[in-house]
């Protein structure tokens, strides 16, 4: 099992009343089959990190013999953790879904230091990628993350698990149980947790900080939890009230102004965006309807009593591409947008450079954290899809580095084979590769930061006709021909008896040449537009093209340019400059 560095615990935003933000790097978005357009289960997650590569990781299903062993190695550092044993039979797992339709995603939280378990040997990403191999269903998951933790220890801080299959998805909180010592072994392993379903017909967001707070004790159908997840807390003198008033979020990973601004924040603006500005939820068996500008005081800190809803209906069934362009959020058109003040410099930048706060003439002072951040590895929308057989139905649109300026394409999750530019090994953080999708999204992404209001919308151009052309169009295109040769092939095969023959390579076989060439095409045409990227806009220049793409030029040389532009600067930028250099720069 491939291991990368994964640093989802990033950088400290300074606040003025002298507390801090953690700044842990990733975001989800959890959409039920009831939310969705095509009656899909969808999880969007952007993996985010200043040192993680961009890969696809792939692993083949197989069978294991008795005694075999499975090595766990730390997601975070890459250092040996253990063994477990093997279980029988592997499923086949492309990122983070595997062949049967399960999708685990995850953002991490902290919590208490004092539930860090140094002694243990599953960490988050291995509970994640192993709960892909061995599960077959949501549900399954949550049991196999939960059996392996209480057996072998939990390793990592506090996490937030998105789970989703074809029919369902889950929300889970966890974190361990800290250190306990006896005979040389840790008497407290495990793990402490709860895990709940999403309604149908709802979403559900999270960004590093625990989301989950009273949940119901006696339903089964939609909460699960540890039996000790209350009495734990109780003993550690972290709740003393009822039963049914204990709130996991306060107990294990306490809220403050940093994590409401930092994490929550970007849930709040998933929500804001995908339901219109209006939350409409149920609480104690009531429809609440609240307007999202209900809770700026929440996200920004002035009133942390005012929690969100951990889920709420979306205005409209969503479309994978609605949760895509979502994951491409910077706060746009709402107070926190980061394209609107002089920190987005003279090009409307949404983004500020690490560390995440300053200090000026004694003040602290913090940048905003979007749900879109430069430093991402990959990230992607997966959709586990009711209505289709799992040898057609799984399907993880994946991309690599910053979500605003790359695209995602289509990955079947029966794939025999993972496109070279995404292949493991292809390249690292400190190794360049020309075949790396990772390495030519950052070329094109690190072209726009310099002048990004003037080359952004250019990409973005291009990101949605490739995305809008495989999502509306080609990928229901090959849905319809994949289907079709499974539907023949089955009553070939009941006709004949299934056995154990391999009946379905045929369609595993069209769904990978789709998956692997749509991949390497796209691939080849942002080398393109990043070279076309250098040639429009180089030195501050913005050179004119006809409606083919077509660079105009001069009546005498076809290396001249014609219509040749130069936007300069925002009038916010043009605004501080005067004030600060006015007296220098103002003609006279």
């Amino acid at each position: 099992m491939t291991r990368h560095s994964i640093l989802c615990a990033a950088a400290v935003l300074v606040l003025s009343l002298s507390s801090a933000i953690s700044s842990h790097a990733c975001t989800n978005i959890i959409v039920t089959r009831g939310a969705s357009a095509d009656n899909s289960c969808m999880i969007s997650y952007a993996a985010d990190s200043h040192v993680l590569y961009g890969e696809l990781y792939y692993h083949r299903a197989a069978d294991w013999k008795p005694g075999s062993m499975l090595s766990i190695v730390d997601w975070d550092s890459a250092r040996p953790m253990g063994q477990i044993p093997q279980v029988a039979h592997t499923w086949k797992t492309v990122g983070n879904m595997n062949e049967r339709q399960l999708i685990i995603g995850e953002t991490t939280w902290g919590g208490r230091e004092e539930l860090m378990d140094t002694t243990a040997i599953m960490d988050y990403g291995s509970l994640i990628y192993v709960a892909l191999q061995r599960a077959s269903t949501a549900r399954e998951a949550i049991k196999v993350i939960v059996d392996l933790a209480n057996e072998y220890g939990y390793a990592s801080e506090g996490e937030s698990f998105s789970i989703a299959d074809k029919d369902e998805a889950w929300v889970m909180d966890l974190i361990g149980k800290g250190m306990d010592i006896k005979d040389g072994k840790n008497a407290s392993k495990g793990l402490l947790w709860v895990a709940v379903r999403v309604p149908d017909g709802y979403i559900c967001s999270h960004a590093n900080q625990a989301r989950i707070q009273t949940f119901p004790l006696n339903d089964p159908e939609n909460c699960l939890y540890a039996p000790d997840v209350i009495t734990f807390a109780r003993e550690k003198g972290w709740f003393d009230g009822k039963d049914e008033d204990f709130d996991f979020s306060a107990a294990y990973c306490p809220y403050d102004f940093g994590t409401v601004r930092g994490c929550d924040a970007r849930a709040w603006s998933a929500f804001n965006t995908l339901c219109d500005g209006i939350f409409t939820y149920e609480k104690d068996g009531k429809t609440i309807t609240e307007k999202a500008s209900d809770y700026y005081d929440y996200i920004t800190g002035i009133d942390l009593s005012h929690r969100m809803p951990l889920f709420v209906k979306p205005a409209r069934k969503l479309t994978v591409k609605d949760v895509a362009d979502m994951m491409r959020d910077h706060y746009e058109g709402t107070p926190l947008d980061m394209t609107t003040d002089i920190g987005a410099g003279g090009n409307a930048l949404p983004y500020r450079w690490r560390p995440m706060g300053f200090s000026h003439n004694g003040w602290k002072y913090f940048n905003e954290r979007a749900i879109a951040t430069q430093q991402t590895g990959f990230w992607f929308v997966a959709q586990a899809r009711h209505d289709l057989p799992d040898v057609v139905g799984g399907i993880i649109w994946f991309g690599t580095d910053d979500a605003a300026t790359s695209y995602i394409t289509p990955i079947y999750a029966c794939t025999d084979d993972v496109p070279e530019c995404f292949r493991e090994g292809n390249g690292n953080m400190l190794k360049y590769s020309p075949t790396a999708s990772f390495w030519i999204n950052n070329r094109v992404t690190n072209h726009c930061y310099k002048a990004y209001n003037i080359m952004a919308p250019t990409v973005r151009e291009a990101i949605d006709s490739f995305e809008n052309d495989q999502m509306q169009t080609k990928v229901r295109e090959m849905d319809a021909r994949a289907l079709s040769e499974y539907s023949r092939i089955l009553e070939k095969a009941e006709r004949k008896g299934l056995g154990s023959k391999d009946w379905f390579a045929p369609v595993r076989k069209m769904l990978t040449e789709y998956s692997v060439c749509t991949a390497q095409e796209q691939f080849k045409a942002w080398v393109a537009l990043e070279e076309m990227l250098m040639v429009k806009f180089i030195d501050g220049n913005v050179k004119a093209q006809d409606a083919e793409g077509n660079f105009l030029h001069s009546e005498y040389s076809e290396g001249m340019p014609a219509g040749l532009t130069q936007p300069g600067y925002t009038e916010k930028w043009k605004e501080a400059v005067a004030r600060d250099h006015g007296d220098v720069v103002r003609e006279r």
